[in-house]
């Protein structure tokens, strides 16, 4: 089958690799359709590294994916030929302690799509998943959409996590896919004060099409001052989705006390700090988000139901072979670029 691997820094190719096989009677071989670009990808693609996973050359990357059902296991019951999936990228083992105790999102031998060192992802023609990673549409929503359940479960987990209110005041720094994903999340909850910021002032403007009740650019304001001009007393929840030391100060800054600070964005530093005095003075808490802990069901019904609309995110789309210059694009942050959709 044809795949796009990663051959060095900044360097893809398409390549002929083999066609996965169904090993065990619980596996699912699907025809991949739609791949979103993460910025995650993106990551390996200019660093060859996430922290301490680093790439082994040649590799595939990929892990937002809609596919097609072409073939089942034996012991597959919930999923038929011809179905449209949406594919949760992690697979866990339900057996460690951490699965035991409902954190499938850490198992102890969780294996996640385009992963070093657990295995390759979905820039290819085929993968196969466990039935339990394949959560059919029925049709109810558009193979586009689908692609767009993985980042938007984690918007929806990092909502749920954070126990928000309706009438919570919260900010969302980065306005980029996961950003956004954490803003639909919070207004199905019928959330409504959200401040958002983005260095890129066309995400700020997407921002505030979707509804944020202010945006501004940290590069050009203090969007501190400017948050807490309109809520002196400060907000209740900050979603740090950057991943950046300057937007982690800026929650710390911008959340009242007793106040939540999700960390939902992934720092490409191995090691970030915090103003502890602040931070014990008023006695913050601080969530870490890992991804995703079963939501994948909840984005597709989410999406289903029309409460919401996760459209506006796709900005570019793209044809298998063009896979470089879309990572390229999302990158450089190129051509008002907010997701990136690739079909295969």
């Amino acid at each position: 089958m044809k795949a796009i691997a990663l051959t060095d820094i900044r360097k893809m190719e398409l390549v002929e690799v083999p066609e996965p096989a169904i090993k065990k009677d619980t596996d699912v071989l699907l025809k991949i359709e739609k791949i979103g670009v993460c910025g995650s990808d993106v990551h390996y693609h200019e660093t060859g590294r996430i922290g301490s996973q680093v790439v082994r050359y040649p590799f595939i990357v990929g892990h937002e994916c809609a596919a097609t059902v072409k073939a089942v296991g034996s012991a597959v019951t919930r999923i038929k030929l011809g179905d449209e999936i949406v594919v949760d990228p992690a697979a866990a083992c339900h057996q460690c302690d951490q699965c035991r105790q409902g954190r499938e999102n850490t198992c102890e031998n969780l294996t996640f799509l385009g992963t070093p060192g657990q295995g390759d992802g979905c820039l290819c023609e085929y993968i196969v998943m466990p039935q339990d990673s394949c959560f059919p549409t029925y049709q109810k929503i558009t193979l586009e959409q689908a692609a767009l359940c993985e980042p938007l479960s984690i918007g929806i987990y990092s909502v749920l996590r954070s126990k928000v209110s309706h009438n919570a005041k919260i900010s969302i720094l980065g306005s980029g896919p996961i950003g956004l994903s954490c803003m639909v999340a919070a207004q199905a909850q019928n959330v409504r004060e959200i401040y958002m910021t983005d260095k890129l002032d066309y995400r700020a403007g997407i921002a505030e099409k979707a509804g944020a009740v202010w945006t501004g650019n940290p590069d050009k304001e203090n969007i501190v001052k400017a948050i807490l001009e309109q809520e002196p007393a400060g907000v209740d929840i900050v979603f740090e989705c950057a991943g950046q030391q300057e937007t982690l100060d800026e929650a710390v800054e911008l959340l009242k006390p007793g106040g939540k600070l999700i960390l939902v964005g992934i720092p490409r530093l191995e090691r970030v700090s915090f103003s502890i005095d602040k931070l014990r003075r008023k006695e913050l808490t601080l969530i870490n988000i890992r991804r995703q802990n079963g939501c994948t069901q909840a984005a597709i019904d989410l999406i289903k139901s029309g409460k919401v609309n996760v459209d506006f995110m796709i900005t570019h789309r793209f044809e298998f072979e063009q896979t470089p210059a879309a990572f390229e694009m999302v990158g450089a942050y190129s051509d008002g670029v907010v997701k990136a959709m690739i079909s295969v």
